[in-house]
């Protein structure tokens, strides 16, 4: 009987101490690694960041979402880092470098010229979306509601919601936030705060 206490008295703490820390990755914070260079160069492939789950969702936010159901060539999760372009009702287009929500254009001083010219293209939603044979919303020229458009920051390279569509909100796990100890004052800068520098001046 004793033999059993003593057993227990070191295996309860261990317990509740599992118990806590799944309680804060299902709702508040996980550690994640991004995959790829797609958020260059603000983000770099094997980056650590972290995921906040209650973290409200603005147009310019970088969030993490699981690709599957998303991305037809995703079959297993996978996370995609990605930054929200446009919410729900929002238009969107492309156009000389320039991205335009609700006509109104929006500031993209976190990449470089060619990035947003020659990466980015010219398109509406409904051209992307007949010219790369969305399974949903094809046709579609405003975001749904419940849905978000994203976009990588490194345009030429990403696989983003130009080629599959939008990002239910249900499928969203949080938002990016990058510690002080990664990165650039800068990187950080155009991730944890370019959301509320949204809009071209």
């Amino acid at each position: 009987m004793r033999t059993f206490r003593q057993k227990l008295s070191w295996l309860v703490p261990i317990i509740i101490g599992l118990l806590i820390a799944l309680l804060i990755k299902q709702f508040l914070f996980q550690i994640v690694r991004v995959d790829g260079p797609s958020m260059q160069p603000n983000l770099q492939n094997n980056e650590r960041v972290f995921c906040l789950k209650a973290s409200k969702i603005h147009r310019g936010s970088v969030v993490i979402f699981d690709a599957n159901g998303v991305d037809p060539q995703v079959a297993t999760r996978t996370n995609y880092v990605k930054r929200v372009i446009g919410v729900p009702g929002d238009t969107v287009k492309s156009k000389d470098g320039n991205i335009y929500v609700n006509n109104n254009k929006i500031n993209q001083n976190y990449i470089n010229a060619d990035q947003r010219d020659s990466g980015t293209g010219n398109w509406t939603l409904k051209s992307i979306s007949v010219q790369n044979n969305w399974l949903k919303n094809n046709g579609a020229t405003k975001v749904p509601n419940g849905e978000y458009f994203v976009l990588g920051d490194h345009r030429s390279v990403s696989n983003d919601g130009r080629y599959w569509g939008f990002v239910p909100k249900s499928k969203i796990d949080g938002v990016v936030k990058v510690p002080s100890w990664t990165g650039t004052a800068t990187t950080r800068n155009n991730v944890n705060q370019e959301w509320k520098h949204y809009w071209a001046n």
